[in-house]
């Protein structure tokens, strides 16, 4: 609990990766994916419930052995279009029938594995001072904005009207972006019509590069476990 109010983790793992087939539960460093996420919502106290919300059976039984709850996610909410927000939602309206009443959600994507439980705990802090509705983790920003180009019938222009994309690093605007690590939201706004996982008031706990890698194909597992052998995980 946070302040006397339920807090749930969800890790969302469906099981149709196109990138890498049985994706969230290839080993990384000898353990399927999903469980990184898994352990490091189990160091946070303030976890009630850690439920991974999945369509796959061997997902499910990964996440039952290593201590998570499962939640059958509906075909039409695991198709590579599917939303996770809209997962979120009914995940949630399932929970409500049950008589759970969260203040707080945490989203642990599995694909994030890196992520410390100090990173859920900085995001829980924030929310817990009050005056935040969400809390996202971000990293530095693989491109700076002013240096991103368009092309507009073959002819290349800057991004951002009157930028100038060779300016030395130190000279450009500092820019972010989301790394996907954690989320944190109150369960009531997401409820409603919420469009964006960032909802009321926003805040923002940043993150290293080296704790910001994002698991997309078979070269980012390869990253991966090069930066967890670098730092002995």
């Amino acid at each position: 609990m946070l302040n006397g109010k339920r807090v749930i983790a969800v890790i969302p793992a469906r099981g149709g990766s196109k990138s890498v087939p049985g994706k969230n539960v290839r080993p990384l460093r000898g353990k399927p994916l999903l469980v990184w996420s898994i352990e490091v919502a189990q160091q946070v106290s303030e976890i009630d419930r850690i439920i991974v919300s999945t369509d796959d059976t061997q997902i499910a039984s990964v996440g039952q052995a290593h201590g998570a709850e499962v939640y059958a996610r509906p075909p039409h909410l695991a198709t590579d279009e599917a939303l996770v927000i809209d997962a979120l939602k009914d995940l949630l309206q399932t929970l409500r029938s049950e008589g759970e009443t969260p203040e707080w959600v945490i989203l642990l994507e599995p694909t994030c594995p890196l992520r410390a439980a100090d990173d859920v705990r900085d995001c829980l802090k924030l929310v817990g001072q009050g005056g935040y509705d969400s809390v996202a983790t971000f990293k530095d920003a693989d491109l700076n904005p002013h240096r991103a180009w368009r092309l507009v019938d073959g002819v290349p222009e800057v991004f951002i009207e009157g930028s100038i994309p060779w300016l030395p690093r130190q000279k450009l605007p500092k820019a972010y972006q989301l790394n996907g690590a954690v989320y944190v939201f109150r369960a009531n706004l997401l409820a409603q019509e919420a469009k964006s996982l960032l909802v009321g008031k926003l805040g923002a706990v940043l993150m290293p590069r080296d704790r910001s890698q994002d698991i997309d194909d078979s070269v980012d597992f390869i990253i991966a476990e090069a930066l967890l052998k670098e730092s002995n995980l």
